[in-house]
């Protein structure tokens, strides 16, 4: 089992009820008290979890400013007050920062008993086997 610090321990938390909020959210029609809620908890439990200076140091390398530039601006337009572009800017944002981790989601996702059958069936392996072959981590 993993050890974790209380501090990671926090961020867990606040990155599960950020993402709770944000689901939440949505499913309310994009109400955007619960989206700037949640988007603000999602960011404080990640920097939580990983530490400051880790965080600053994954969501401003040279090569994903556009995406940080996208999911940063999706959560200042979701705070001011436009829920369904900030979401959207968000979400692209979101895939383009994290895409590197979808192969080992991906993988990870293959060995779970039901959701890997599902994921090698016929017409759903060929995207999944797309999505999970461009990008590595690096």
């Amino acid at each position: 089992m993993i050890s974790l610090t209380d501090s990671q321990k926090i961020g867990m938390g606040l990155t599960g009820f950020g993402v709770f909020f944000l689901f939440f959210g949505m499913i309310l029609f994009f109400d955007k008290a619960l989206l700037a809620i949640g988007n603000i908890l999602f960011v404080a439990g990640l920097a939580f979890v990983i530490g400051l200076e880790r965080t600053f140091r994954f969501f401003f390398q040279k090569h994903k400013m556009k995406a940080t530039g996208f999911f940063l601006g999706g959560v200042f337009v979701v705070l001011i007050g436009w829920p369904i572009i900030g979401v959207v800017l968000e979400v692209y944002g979101f895939f383009l920062l994290f895409r590197g981790f979808f192969p080992v989601v991906i993988g990870f996702i293959r060995r779970i008993p039901v959701l890997g059958s599902i994921l090698n069936l016929p017409f759903i392996s060929s995207y999944v086997d797309k999505a999970s072959e461009g990008n590595t981590m690096v």
